[in-house]
């Protein structure tokens, strides 16, 4: 086989790109791995939105209260990123998705037995705080084991599948929920997540320079660098206005009087839409720049929102959630690329804390907005989305081109 060729695929890698320390895993392999990964936590964090109007009849408490629940994960899952992140640069990106598995599924077999709100409440909490890991750590793998030049086709893949959970998070959570009960749906996620643990013992860790210092110098370097700062705040203020109104598309088609399996379908059009023009941003990759692919996926949140704003119908959210997977496809794998290159002497750090600012911003929007959605008023909801994704999509385009011309 010829210097550089993939040990598995036979693909040439280039040069520069760095090398795992057990390399008999081509790079396909280990793609399909990062994706599975994705794909486990996107699934467990989405499943929760058809479910929290079955969970409260269930357990006989108010939609505001189980919505509480949703933005508790999301906080969990916000705030544990730097965590992961730090402790990945220290035992590694693979160790740290293994560690973090076995609590993700400990956690998904309480939430299953839980008994009340308050306990379900406590190990969707666990459950998302460890989730938390899979997603930032696969990002850093791609970041570690491919060049620059390719990176935001991998990370286009990742994101893929994690769209790809969403749509079978949404769609099979519902459906699940009317023919067997929401109890099985965080016990499917504990059983997945226990499978992955197993099988990422395949999965090589790759050559990384070894981390010094205080885990809180990465974060001040990050912080204290002022493009770093731009990309967060953007995270932050994305969460919001995408994930934090997504969570109430079930529930906006449950209030019209469907049941919980055609609301998670509906909803799921959200996951259907990020699929399906993820294909076109990896095409565009290379011929259209960041910044025109950040305002592409602007102007798809505008409208998405803007369509629901109008009237909540099953028409108007199937066409909110696909052009929202425009928005995911485009904007969203835009700014995550930029944050693995932005500073890269701490890319571990700047992928944990750019995940903790989407997921911040989703709990503080879930939160929100679970006002209007408690009123039923969920054209006031999407309106307010609309007012905040609009400076989004201007800020996210403006700044990208900016950074391209000063770096």
């Amino acid at each position: 086989m010829a210097p550089g060729a993939d040990a598995r695929d036979g693909r040439e890698v280039p040069p520069d790109a760095p090398l795992s320390a057990a390399p008999a895993m081509g790079e396909r392999g280990r793609l399909r791995l990062l994706q599975l990964a994705a794909l486990t936590s996107t699934c467990d964090r989405f499943s929760i939105a058809p479910l929290l109007v079955v969970i409260a009849l269930d357990l006989g408490a108010s939609l505001p209260a189980v919505a509480a629940i949703a933005s508790g994960y999301f906080l969990a899952y916000g705030l544990m990123q730097p965590v992961w992140g730090m402790v990945s640069d220290r035992i590694g990106r693979v160790r740290v998705m293994r560690l973090a598995l076995l609590g993700a599924a400990a956690a998904g077999i309480g939430s299953a037995l839980a008994p009340d709100l308050l306990v379900l409440g406590m190990t969707r909490v666990v459950a998302g705080g460890c989730f938390a890991a899979l997603i930032p750590a696969s990002l850093v793998y791609v970041g570690d084991m491919w060049p620059p030049d390719v990176r935001q086709r991998p990370l286009s893949d990742v994101l893929a599948a994690s769209s790809l959970g969403v749509a079978t998070a949404t769609a099979g959570a519902g459906a699940l929920a009317d023919l067997v009960g929401w109890r099985v749906v965080p016990a499917v996620t504990a059983t997945a997540a226990a499978a992955l643990w197993v099988t990422l013992r395949r999965l090589p860790e790759p050559v990384r320079e070894p981390v010094t210092g205080h885990p809180l110098r990465s974060v001040a370097r990050v912080f204290g660098h002022p493009w770093g700062r731009v990309v967060l705040l953007l995270a932050l203020v994305e969460g919001a206005a995408v994930l934090g109104a997504l969570t109430y598309l079930a529930p906006a088609v449950q209030a019209l009087g469907s049941t919980s399996a055609v609301a998670g379908v509906v909803a799921a059009s959200f996951g259907v839409g990020a699929l399906a023009w993820s294909r076109l941003v990896r095409a565009l990759v290379g011929r259209l720049p960041p910044e025109g692919l950040a305002a592409v996926g602007g102007a798809f949140l505008v409208a998405a929102w803007a369509v629901a704003a109008v009237a909540v119908t099953v028409g108007t959210i199937v066409a909110a959630g696909l052009l929202a997977g425009g928005a995911w496809a485009f904007l969203h794998s835009t700014l995550q690329n930029w944050a693995t290159e932005v500073v890269p002497g701490e890319r571990a750090t700047t992928v944990a804390l750019f995940a903790a600012s989407l997921f911040l911003g989703s709990a503080a929007g879930t939160a929100v907005a679970a006002v209007p959605a408690g009123a039923g008023a969920y054209e006031t909801l999407f309106r307010t989305a609309l007012l905040v994704a609009v400076p989004v999509a201007v800020a996210a385009a403006v700044a990208r081109a900016r950074y391209a011309r000063l770096t």
